[in-house]
């Protein structure tokens, strides 16, 4: 099944999805007699804590109001975390991601799993992260050089609510051993036979309903439901692109990033059996109409003077500027061809080579002044420029 791009009204797979007791209207209200409504909600690949595409979008002050709207409607209600939060980010160069840690406590997420980002600064700053949380990470797969759980996280999470237990375990991508930085000393062992081992030992321990928390591609995220049709339910990360897919019988959903949507799904179980009735699924619009929860505002105080450092504005633009992520991982941008040839000029190179996934602000900038916060946006890793010599004949195959 090709993926396909996932809107809040338009909901392209809803006849089949309904067809395997799926369905994609807003959130019910009234939970049928004799079955219990779990609430989960779910974003993904969220780097910083302020609102992004010049405050119109996203925002985790307005994601905190709606998780207390929700609450009030559907009491059994889990928040969780698909990854990538600690790194990339402008904040992130100072703080190394604890400006994030502080803001998903001041909102109480519950479950997070990791995400490659996670292991941009070392493993080391990763524990120092995981201890100021005050929610749970969970990775099944990842493991220290002993075989232990990395940072001491558990396989799982068994949650009861209203005597139904929810199971929760987490998957993060192996290829992180090569994208980031976690060192030689943590192993990340392969989706499906973690999850063929972790799921059975979550069944033995009560799970009724099985949930990955994911932060795979969704190839792998379709595999891991194909190797264990046991998983109800798939929240996954990675793509920055609003996805939905079924693989078995399980359906998988991704939000985008930056908190720009807020993923609500309503399972609804039989108290008798605690068999799985219903999935109720619905993408919720993180957007300036909404209001910020005051409580938030110790996390904006705490860190509003790094705000403001980054806020001189030091240049513009006379054109859009196309940072998108995906469009800079599969074709030409302005972007892309500007910071290419700054990079060249820079060094006095023939020819500049530029990673697309290192353009990271993933948003479009209009015509107008930038900032340094715009600037460190776009480039946030802080990489080293280097200059070699190569043939045309080793330069073509590069490029091939």
């Amino acid at each position: 099944m090709a993926l396909i791009p996932l809107f809040p009204r338009r909901m392209a797979l809803a006849l089949l999805l309904t067809l395997l007791l799926v369905t994609s209207v807003p959130a019910q209200t009234v939970t049928p007699k004799g079955c219990v409504r779990i609430t989960i909600l779910q974003v993904n690949d969220v780097y910083q804590f302020m609102p992004v595409e010049r405050g119109t979008e996203g925002g985790l002050a307005r994601v905190s109001t709606l998780r207390k709207q929700i609450m009030k409607d559907s009491p059994n209600t889990l928040f969780l975390f698909s990854g990538d939060t600690i790194s990339p980010s402008v904040e992130s160069i100072k703080y190394k991601g604890q400006q994030m840690i502080d803001a998903w406590n001041n909102i109480g997420l519950d479950y997070a799993t990791l995400g490659n980002h996670e292991f941009d600064f070392g493993p080391d700053e990763l524990l120092k992260r995981m201890k100021e949380s005050r929610f749970q990470w969970i990775a099944a797969n990842v493991q220290d050089k002993d075989g232990k759980s990395f940072g001491g996280m558990p396989p799982f999470v068994i949650r009861e609510m209203d005597g139904i237990k929810l199971g929760i375990f987490g998957i993060l991508l192996p290829e992180t051993t090569t994208t980031s930085r976690p060192g030689p000393d943590v192993k990340i062992l392969g989706s499906c036979e973690t999850a063929r081992r972790v799921v059975p030992q979550m069944r033995a321990a009560g799970a009724q309903i099985i949930v990955a928390l994911t932060h795979l591609s969704m190839r792998e995220d379709k595999e891991l439901a194909r190797c264990v049709p046991e998983i109800d339910l798939i929240v996954g990360g990675h793509e920055h692109t609003l996805l939905q897919a079924l693989a078995g019988r399980t359906p998988i959903f991704k939000m985008t990033a930056d908190a720009r949507q807020l993923g609500r799904f309503d399972l609804t179980v039989d108290r008798a059996t605690g068999k799985l009735q219903s999935v109720d699924w619905e993408v919720i619009p993180v957007d300036d109409k909404i209001a910020d929860d005051p409580q938030f505002a110790a996390v904006t105080e705490k860190y509003k003077e790094a705000l403001a450092t980054y806020s001189e504005m030091v240049g513009r633009t006379n054109v859009r500027l196309d940072a998108r992520s995906e469009a800079n991982r599969t074709g030409e941008t302005n972007v892309g061809d500007f910071v290419a040839d700054a990079l060249r000029e820079a060094v006095g190179a023939d020819v500049a080579l530029l990673n697309g996934g290192s353009i990271r602000a993933d948003t479009i900038f209009e015509p107008g002044a930038l900032s340094k916060h715009d600037v460190l946006a776009i480039l946030p890793f802080g990489t080293e420029v280097v200059k070699i010599e190569v043939t045309g004949a080793t330069l073509r195959r590069a490029l091939e």
